[in-house]
């Protein structure tokens, strides 16, 4: 239950178990508990982060911003995230652990798992609103329950339109209209839980893309053949 999940990760201790590997930055498996209850998540330090020339301090902040959206528009597509200040290595994020078979990702389940492509051309929907930067192949997940997941979001929401993604499959399809009517609130006003997370500029440009994408009714496409993020997976 998405409720549990939150109390575990928000109040759960922080056990510090491996550095996850061939992470851009700093990323760590864990372990939190509280009473009788255990799980793994995702702890990203603010402390790991690699300074970066477009993006300020504090990408943890980003997760939990991708993660609200996801809530707002009852989506789903962002494991349970929050912001903690007193883990091991101080604040950042933690996102519930998703158990998964991790030979799968965007291009096998485009491939072999046409049922999931409806859920693939909303993650495409999301990182366009979101302005994702950095949607690897490897950053879509299927649950051993079969459910789509779409992981780090550190590098969203820049004011400056820098979407970086493998999805281009689906790009001039229609969005449903079921999708469009999600996002339309958005176009007018952002959620203060998702906004105060950013900057004001972030937040009307997240606003105009909105706008954008209601006026087409369709998925964007990538005339220039240039946004992908690297690596590929």
């Amino acid at each position: 239950m998405p409720g549990q999940e939150l109390t575990l990760l928000g109040e759960g201790r922080v056990d510090l178990i491996a550095r996850i590997p061939r992470s851009s930055n700093a990323t760590f498996l864990v372990r939190v508990s509280c009473g009788g209850d255990s799980s793994h998540a995702v702890y990203k330090p603010e402390s790991g982060e690699r300074p970066l020339s477009d993006f300020e301090p504090g990408l943890y902040r980003r997760e939990r911003a991708a993660y609200l959206l996801s809530e707002y528009l009852q989506w789903g597509l962002v494991p349970p995230t929050v912001i903690r200040h007193d883990p091991p290595l101080g604040v950042g994020s933690l996102q519930w652990f998703v158990a998964c078979d991790y030979r799968e990702h965007y291009f096998t389940l485009y491939e072999d798992a046409p049922q999931t492509h409806g859920d693939l051309a909303r993650i495409a929907l999301f990182d366009f609103v979101s302005n994702n930067t950095d949607r690897k192949s490897g950053h879509v997940l299927r649950g051993h329950d079969g459910r789509v997941w779409g992981i780090d979001h550190g590098l969203c929401f820049s004011a400056d339109f820098k979407l970086r993604t493998v999805i281009w499959d689906f790009a001039g399809d229609p969005v449903p209209d079921a999708l469009l009517e999600d996002i339309a609130p958005l176009a007018e006003e952002v959620p203060s839980n998702v906004a105060e997370l950013l900057d004001p500029a972030e937040v009307r440009a997240l606003r105009r893309r909105v706008q954008r994408i209601l006026s087409s009714g369709v998925l964007p496409a990538d005339p220039t053949g240039m946004r992908y993020p690297w690596p590929l997976v």
